[in-house]
């Protein structure tokens, strides 16, 4: 195996060997916290441009399967591990780590020491970091990576640039596709939801002749606040539709009604986030993907409420409008991979599009 340099841009210089695809690549690099689902975790679009790290030592090991994949075409930029499986053990098993990285086209690094990683971005926070074969001085690498940019058009990279429909005989909801995972339109196509899935840039009016029961406003990568024409198709669209956000859907609600977010020091990624459900104490463990999180201080008390938070450090993990049918959570429902506590969020979904129909009706 080829000699592999992680260096990041505090100058922390992680040794060990390349598998995957042979290709130099710059990144944010990140950790993950999970035991499991490691190819759902690499095939999420919430992971564009970012050096995947998994904090579990042995990842691999129940191969690549057809079945987990949580998008085809997946654009996270390296996997970073303690060790990897050469040989996975599983009856669904269609190939390898390895041979699945190189298939997409994704370097990977392992038998580097990936809890010193984890304490260096715990400590410093997320940082730019490139994956290299190459064999030029530290300093030269490490004024490369000084001179990088990380890109910004990150939903644009990873939504759908065409309509797609998944059909069903029940309500209809229009999906907007910022960097969704499959797991989301299963949980809908699992209560008879006819779905439209929609580019990011769709506008309200598009989406509003559609004739919707509701709408879902994806998870997806990057920085809200880059994403101005969402803000104002969110304000428009909960005038008139229900809506549920998730992740990033969550974090546009947020932006549409006058709070703000920021970028967190290292995020929450892995499936055990235990979230607690403010009015009724109901604690959930949950599957989380996100950098940014909804400043509690900038939430205007007149139009939102907070309904979750998350225990470990009280970030906002979920809102509600108190003048519109919407609502959102920072977390994962459709948990794939992780716990399925949340999964009700849907249900609730369902019923806030009944009970709006039914207002509508009688109005």
């Amino acid at each position: 195996m080829k000699k592999r340099l992680l260096v990041l841009e505090d100058g922390s210089v992680f040794k060990g060997y390349g598998f995957g695809s042979d290709k130099e690549t710059i990144g944010e690099v990140v950790f993950n916290t999970g035991m499991t689902g490691y190819q759902e975790s690499i095939t999420d679009q919430s992971y564009n441009g970012q050096l995947l790290t998994f904090t579990f030592p042995l990842i691999g090991n129940a191969g690549i399967n057809r079945d987990d994949y949580e998008s085809i075409f997946p654009t996270t930029r390296a996997v970073i591990v303690k060790e990897f499986a050469r040989r996975p053990s599983n009856w669904r098993s269609q190939m390898n780590l390895d041979e699945f990285l190189k298939e997409k086209d994704i370097p990977g690094l392992t038998g580097v020491d990936t809890r010193r990683l984890t304490r260096v971005i715990r400590e410093h926070g997320a940082m730019k970091a490139i994956l290299t074969d190459d064999s030029r001085p530290i300093e030269e690498i490490t004024y490369q990576l000084s001179q990088a940019e990380l890109p910004t058009n990150q939903v644009e990279q990873v939504s759908t640039t065409q309509p797609y429909v998944s059909p069903q005989n029940g309500r209809k909801v229009v999906v907007v596709d910022y960097g969704l995972k499959h797991s989301i339109l299963h949980e809908l196509n699992k209560r008879d939801c006819h779905v439209t899935v929609l580019p990011h840039d769709t506008k309200a009016e598009t989406i509003l002749n559609l004739n919707p029961d509701g709408v879902m406003l994806t998870n997806g990568p990057g920085d809200p606040k880059d994403l101005p024409y969402a803000h104002e198709m969110v304000r428009e669209l909960q005038k008139h539709v229900p809506i549920f956000g998730i992740c990033l859907g969550h974090q546009l609600i947020a932006l549409a009604n006058g709070a703000e977010t920021y970028k967190m020091n290292f995020g929450h990624r892995g499936f055990n986030h235990p979230v607690r459900e403010i009015a009724t104490g109901k604690i959930d463990f949950t599957s989380q993907n996100h950098g940014y999180a909804v400043s509690e201080e900038s939430v205007d008390k007149d139009k939102l409420m907070v309904t979750h938070i998350e225990i470990n450090d009280e970030t906002v993990e979920g809102l509600r409008h108190r003048h519109h049918p919407v609502f959102s959570v920072q977390y994962h429902p459709d948990a794939a991979p992780g716990p399925h506590d949340a999964a009700g969020l849907f249900d609730q979904f369902i019923e806030l599009m009944d009970a709006w129909k039914v207002e509508n009706r009688d109005a």
